[in-house]
């Protein structure tokens, strides 16, 4: 039998057929190139999918990313993407925790209250402060975000262009104030210098630790970075519910894609990428190789540098390469319905209809924090809930949906990938889902246990993912839902920006392999953002080579 490898051609292969790997689909194939994606599993989408992983149940989740925010409407226009987003009335609502400092304990009204905050009524929202003792934060909560929402202003439109000079955005903004609180000095001295309240304090850093291991005033300004990300989506920093999930997202990019002259080729195993060009692949067990002008790593920086070692005759991650961490667990539950909460004036619907924050003040996240790079899983665990059912029922069966069925998404932060190993992740595992169970019980009237659905053989439906679950389902390396560490969206002064591959913020060391997932320099979350900067660096790149064979000028490594 012959297992030679089989070698094909195209302008340009796309490795990992991850929502990024489409949205460049689309564009290049639109564009009239040679466009083939290959992706490891049996199906597209990569973090951006629909599942039903509990027997018998008929409820599509979004099982690993669950909400919409940095996907522009322009690439959704541009590619006549069959997608609708929902948004949210609730921004959010935080349960006092019990024993919280300056609350005189459960016999108070207080210690039963949470802070909801209602983007449709603000009248309701200045309430919910003052029952929880926080009246005197109602006005600077809401003047920081009207503040910062004029950063989001400014850099959003930034994102679907090349990328602009630090300098450059910096005036654009014209608030120097602004800009020096939120670019260059920890998130922390903001918050503490104008919020009081331990609560309300912590409902903002949330979004800067969202996957990001760090505290509020460390001097590597990751959280800053994090919280701009957060911040900027739409111009408004609202996270919208894709209908239909995740998996909603991915169709319609593949159809996008497909429509467009893409081939997408699922079960497709990459084993090497060479610098050439070459990338090698198994598929139904036998070796095949492509060649193509351009390879778009739709992988994070870690394994695209795993590929290129392959390719050169040492397979694994070059010594020295970074190793990202991931700092947060996944778990998928399924619910007969919503739990009761301890404030019988709320209604559940509109405590679980934005984000539901457990055990995420200022001080419980900074403890949680330490105890985790101790090496301890934090107690009570901070996490965050989103319940997409309430926005979309429409993942839900008709049968679960006349019964008051709901899903709920738990996010549970620093839980970094150093307190799990190969030998220890099932243990790990369970003992997360118990902290998740505790944690989120501490801020309920009952047990959640006892709104669990059974699947069709009884056991109750929650699923769990580790850090080290998500790399081995994934390969997000270290678990790490951003492929790496973020990066600021625009480029340094000093920063060279010679080549489109530069300017748009997806450069290798290797003219011919760009970046285009979250690991590129603006990308993280399901935004499209990755794969986009990549197909415009490309489409520039081969512009410029067409202009300059037409006026008798070749350009090395173009031929179309």
């Amino acid at each position: 039998m012959n297992s030679e490898p089989a070698t094909l051609t195209a302008d340009v292969v796309i490795v990992g057929g991850g929502h990024n790997g489409l949205v460049a689909a689309a564009y290049l194939a639109r564009a009239g190139l040679a466009v083939t994606v290959l992706e490891r599993l049996p199906e597209l989408g990569g973090a951006a999918v629909s599942a039903s992983p509990f027997e018998g149940v008929d409820a599509r989740l979004s099982r690993y990313s669950y909400l919409v925010s940095l996907l522009p409407q322009q690439i959704i226009t541009e590619l006549g993407l069959d997608l609708t987003l929902v948004r949210r009335r609730y921004s959010s609502y935080t349960p006092v925790p019990r024993g919280t400092a300056g609350l005189p304990g459960d016999g108070d009204l207080r210690a039963t209250a949470g802070l909801l905050i209602d983007t449709a009524d603000p009248d309701a929202t200045r309430a919910s402060f003052a029952a929880i003792g926080a009246a005197a934060d109602a006005d600077p909560f809401t003047d920081f975000y009207e503040h910062t929402r004029r950063l989001a202003e400014v850099v959003w439109p930034t994102l679907t262009g090349p990328l602009p000079r630090r300098s450059d955005l910096r005036e654009r903004l014209a608030a120097d104030h602004l800009w020096h609180s939120m670019i260059e000095r920890p998130i922390g001295e903001v918050i503490e210098r104008h919020l009081a309240n331990d609560v309300v304090r912590g409902v903002v850093l949330t979004d800067a630790l969202i996957g990001t291991f760090a505290r509020a005033h460390d001097a590597d300004l990751a959280q800053n970075i994090c919280f701009l990300y957060h911040l900027i989506g739409g111009g408004t920093g609202d996270w919208d519910v894709p209908v239909g999930g995740m998996g909603a997202v991915t169709t319609a990019l593949a159809t996008a894609a497909r429509s467009a002259g893409a081939t997408l080729v699922t079960g497709a195993d990459v084993t090497a990428v060479s610098p050439t060009g070459e990338v090698t692949y198994a598929l139904d067990a036998r070796p095949h190789t492509l060649r193509a002008d351009t390879v778009l790593a739709n992988v994070s920086p870690t394994e695209l540098a795993r590929l290129l070692s392959a390719a050169s005759g040492s397979p694994g991650t070059p010594a020295g390469a970074a190793a990202p961490e991931g700092a947060q667990a996944k778990v998928n539950l399924m619910l007969t319905r919503l739990p009761a909460l301890r404030d019988p004036s709320l209604s559940p619907e509109a405590a679980f209809g934005g984000t539901f924050h457990i055990n995420e003040t200022y001080s419980q996240l900074d403890a949680a924090y330490l105890s985790a790079a101790s090496g301890a899983l934090p107690r009570p665990l901070p996490a965050e809930i989103y319940c997409h059912s309430l926005a979309d029922p429409s993942i839900l069966s008709p049968e679960l949906r006349a019964a008051g069925a709901h899903t709920l998404t738990v996010f549970a932060l620093h839980v970094p990938h150093r307190l799990v190993t190969e030998e220890t992740n099932d243990a790990f595992r369970d003992e997360v889902q118990a902290a998740v169970l505790a944690s989120l019980n501490s801020v309920l009237a009952e047990p959640i246990e006892d709104c669990l659905m059974l699947d069709a053989r009884g056991r109750p439906c929650i699923e769990t993912k580790t850090t080290l679950d998500l790399e081995h389902a994934l390969r997000l390396p270290g678990g790490n839902i951003f492929h790496g560490t973020l990066s600021w969206p625009f480029a340094d002064d000093d920063e060279p920006l010679d080549t489109p591959a530069q300017r748009w913020g997806v450069a290798t060391e290797h003219e011919r392999i760009l970046l285009c997932g979250s690991g590129s320099r603006r990308g993280g979350a399901v935004s499209g953002l990755g794969g986009h900067s990549a197909a415009m660096a490309v489409i520039e790149r081969v512009t410029a080579a067409a202009q300059a064979q037409g006026s008798g000028q070749g350009e090395p490594g173009i031929h179309h």
